[in-house]
């Protein structure tokens, strides 16, 4: 997905999973100010811009009840997902609105005549959160590795979180271009004053 955060510019940012990218709208505390599920369009651009397939997915209007679920469905994805990057464990309120939205019967897709997906009708918001909290569910307890590899960008106040899908499994930051870039910034100029600081004669 394409970022384009307050402080300006454009980056490519891969969460690794449909749950994550649900992160990016926003949040409680110091994520507040990236809130874009204040309105129906917010969600609906989501929708558009997430690895749902298929990509068309048509909702019924959404009302600010609707809007309400989907953040409190995120919120608590980011703190079970907080939690599980920093090794803590999850808190019992947040897996309990998780589970209760992966209950409802998700989104279903279906075939059409000329051998492609579409959604069948029906689809909901509470379809596309049980959608959401199932692949949350998937991404937490699945077999795989990839829960072990839940990751929160190293980057100073940079909260996006990742699921670690490099080989080696040692991805530090949600981008090479924007943290990644920063770091490398930052580590040139400490170490530039450093040697400056050795060259200059001592009095």
């Amino acid at each position: 997905m394409t970022l384009r955060p307050p402080d300006g510019g454009s980056f490519r940012f891969d969460p690794g999973a449909l749950c994550l990218e649900l992160l990016l709208t926003g949040g409680p505390g110091p994520l507040a100010r990236f809130e874009v599920l204040d309105t129906p369009a917010g969600l609906l651009d989501w929708v558009a811009a997430s690895r749902l397939e298929p990509p068309s997915l048509r909702l019924p209007p959404v009302g600010e009840g609707d809007l309400a679920a989907v953040r409190e469905v995120r919120d608590a994805l980011q703190r079970l997902t907080v939690a599980r990057a920093h090794g803590r464990p999850p808190g019992a309120a947040d897996l309990a609105v998780v589970n209760a939205a992966a209950a409802v019967p998700p989104l279903v897709v279906r075939m059409t005549a000329a051998g492609e997906r579409e959604w069948a009708p029906g689809a909901s918001v509470a379809g596309l959160l049980s959608t959401v909290a199932r692949d949350a569910v998937e991404l937490f307890t699945g077999a795989h590795a990839a829960a072990g590899r839940i990751r929160e960008c190293g980057g100073p106040d940079c909260y996006l979180l990742f699921v670690d899908t490099s080989r080696p499994g040692r991805r530090r930051w949600c981008a090479m271009e924007r943290c990644g870039n920063r770091h490398k910034v930052r580590a040139h100029r400490a170490r530039t004053q450093s040697e400056g600081e050795e060259r200059c004669p001592q009095v």
